[in-house]
């Protein structure tokens, strides 16, 4: 939306205290430090061990709120992503909006899986400029570690815990997206959720029967399950195209981008990626290699990180681009 952008007010984050490393890996898996690190560009992440993903969420966004000098009573809209909730219902949004005190805001939570912050940006520019609301609360917040298979030592190493948060207002500058899935019936990245049937009557134990021959055994119905070569191929094509999309429609180069911000899922998806993309690696900005994939809390703890170091400036061009299950892809061109 041409001059219908978003001015970013304050950014928040909440970083969990354990750091685990690839040797803590090794511990109880076999690989190593270099196995991981060459195949993924991860060495640690942080593991959530005294919080659940509300409180992370909560903690982030009271951050974000304290950073842009904001009142919990003047956010209008929560927007939460997250595929990893403590609860169905009520939703994660709700949950942080008591504990920030934003009583007078709607609450929305999103699932696009690692896409989520983009959406909710997206989403936010949207709401912002219909006049309805002045101030956006956007939250990002993943608990990643209940997921995984400790056991699989194909995927259980890249994933960590974390939550971003930004608040943000309506401001006469440019800002552009392109958003897509494209839908892999399970194929290639998913997490079932995990109900108990205890419905006593005969027959109500088929319901999933449509599925079985895919979820064929006790982890693929419990845990994160992943095909991560079809997941490189898509992730790499995605991104290169939304990037080249939200550019072509900014009216403006890769070359003059000062920074992209990329989902850190894997260290040679964000390479290939950047290569086709065009852009030089200082201005690719990663945490990657001690944060691991957060899913969608990757880009806005980046963000915040950029900010309390003061690498933020007015004007800068920036891309956010990602992808995650569904399949999922999206681009967000701003400026600062």
């Amino acid at each position: 939306m041409k001059d219908k952008g978003i001015r970013i007010l304050g950014t928040g984050s909440c970083i969990p205290p354990t750091s685990v490393t690839n040797d803590d890996f090794a511990k109880f898996l076999d690989t190593n430090d270099e196995w991981i690190y060459t195949r993924t560009g991860i060495h640690s992440r942080y593991y959530s061990t005294d919080k659940l993903n509300y409180q992370m969420a909560a903690e982030a966004a009271k951050n974000a709120l304290e950073n842009a000098g904001v009142d919990g009573k003047d956010i209008d809209l929560i927007l939460l992503s997250t595929c990893s909730a403590d609860f169905f219902y009520p939703s994660t949004s709700c949950l942080v909006q008591g504990l920030v005190g934003a009583e007078n805001a709607v609450c929305i939570d999103i699932n696009t899986a690692c896409t989520g912050f983009i959406t909710a940006l997206d989403m936010a520019s949207r709401y912002l400029h219909t006049g309805d609301c002045k101030k956006v609360l956007i939250v990002a917040s993943e608990f990643l570690t209940r997921q995984q298979d400790f056991a699989d030592r194909s995927s259980c190493f890249l994933f960590g815990d974390g939550a971003g948060a930004v608040v943000v207002e309506a401001a006469e500058k440019p800002f552009y997206s392109v958003m897509g899935a494209k839908s892999d019936q399970l194929e290639a990245l998913y997490c079932r959720t995990n109900y108990e049937l205890t419905m006593p009557l005969p027959g109500f134990d088929q319901y999933d029967k449509s599925i079985r021959h895919i979820l064929d055994n006790p982890s693929k119905n419990k845990f994160l399950k992943m095909d991560g070569k079809a997941v490189y191929r898509f992730a790499v094509d995605a991104m290169s195209d939304s990037f080249a999309r939200v550019c072509e429609k900014a009216g403006v180069k890769s070359t003059d981008i000062d920074i992209v911000i990329p989902h850190q899922a894997n260290m040679r998806i964000i390479t290939a990626a950047m290569k086709n993309m065009d852009v030089a690696d200082d201005r690719v900005v990663c945490n990657l290699e001690n944060h691991g994939n957060t899913s969608s809390a990757c880009i806005p703890t980046i963000l915040d990180d950029l900010n309390r170091k003061g690498q933020l400036r007015e004007g800068m061009k920036m891309v956010l681009v990602g992808f995650g299950a569904g399949l999922t892809y999206g681009s967000v061109y701003l400026e600062l």
